[in-house]
């Protein structure tokens, strides 16, 4: 076990970097959500004429629960807004639903790195359910078993770091998109765009974190079985 605590500060930068991240989010949401967009467009309103203009009238528009609890749901063809994002008509409120909005278009497109994480997903979620039990067991098993644990927690760890490699793209990708649709149709204006990059940018951080943290997680795991070797 004292490996396991010895190895800890590979992870520091991460954290560091997650805090970080995470106060750009709440500061850049919390500035822009109190400035209301110059055309008064709720969330949903940007949400539903984003849609339209794509020709994905059929997909719904639902008010959520929660804050930044936003996102798109490709099984049931669903926008989900967390409720200040879907009633208010702040700088913050249309960003955020353009975002969302930009993932339903990735999907009617076939966009490939959207399809890969949805093949994925199950893997990722099995791997994450498994991983802090396969670690702890490979940390405790002093024989062969606990190198065999730690290889399988490995593997997991490394199919997580695949799935936040592969979410980088779509979330950047769906932040593009949500300023080009926010300007081409006249949604945003240009005193608006300041606000609404430093909201997406801000928000993009946050999966840059994610899989950061979960690299030097794979890296740490090796270091620790190549200890125990």
């Amino acid at each position: 076990m004292y490996y396991g605590y010895s190895t800890i500060w590979i992870l520091i930068p991460a954290m560091i970097f997650a805090f970080y991240a995470q106060s750009r989010v709440k500061a850049n949401y919390n500035k822009y959500a109190k400035v209301r967009n110059a055309t008064g467009l709720t969330g949903a309103d940007v949400a539903k004429e984003i849609l339209r203009r794509n020709g994905l009238s059929h997909v719904q528009v639902v008010r959520g629960q929660g804050k930044l609890s936003d996102h798109y749901d490709p099984r049931s063809e669903a926008v989900t807004l967390s409720p200040h994002v879907f009633d208010q008509a702040s700088i913050s409120a249309a960003s955020i639903a353009a975002h969302e909005c930009g993932h339903a278009v990735q999907h009617s497109e076939g966009y490939a790195p959207l399809n890969i994480r949805s093949t994925i997903v199950p893997a990722t979620n099995i791997a994450t359910k498994l991983s802090p039990f396969l670690v702890l067991g490979g940390l405790l098993l002093a024989s062969s078993g606990g190198l065999i644990l730690l290889d399988l927690g490995i593997i997991a760890y490394i199919m997580i770091t695949l799935f936040h490699v592969v979410t980088l793209p779509v979330e950047f990708n769906a932040s593009h998109r949500a300023i080009e649709m926010l300007t081409d149709y006249g949604m945003v204006y240009e005193e608006d765009m300041v606000g609404t990059k430093k909201v997406l940018n801000a928000a993009a951080l946050t999966y840059v974190a994610a899989m950061l943290s979960a690299l030097l997680s794979v890296v740490r795991l090796i270091v620790l079985r190549n200890s125990r070797d």
